[in-house]
């Protein structure tokens, strides 16, 4: 069940990657057809995830 949870995750992502991917970006400004997902955001937030992920890690290791 997890395994198939996982695979949808990266399906859902990988799809709205391809399909920004392959939009038409070029033209007048404000003309262009705007991305499905605002990567700049979700890159944010997977390095804070990792950040947090890392601190906690250690900090669960460190314990004695």
């Amino acid at each position: 069940m997890f395994l198939g949870i996982i695979l949808g995750i990266i399906l859902t992502v990988g799809a709205a990657y391809i399909a920004d991917s392959v939009r038409n970006t070029s033209g007048p400004e404000g003309s262009a057809e705007r991305p499905v997902v605002n990567w700049d955001i979700v890159e944010r937030w997977v390095k804070a995830l990792s950040v947090f992920i890392r601190n906690s890690w250690t900090r669960l290791t460190n314990r004695t």
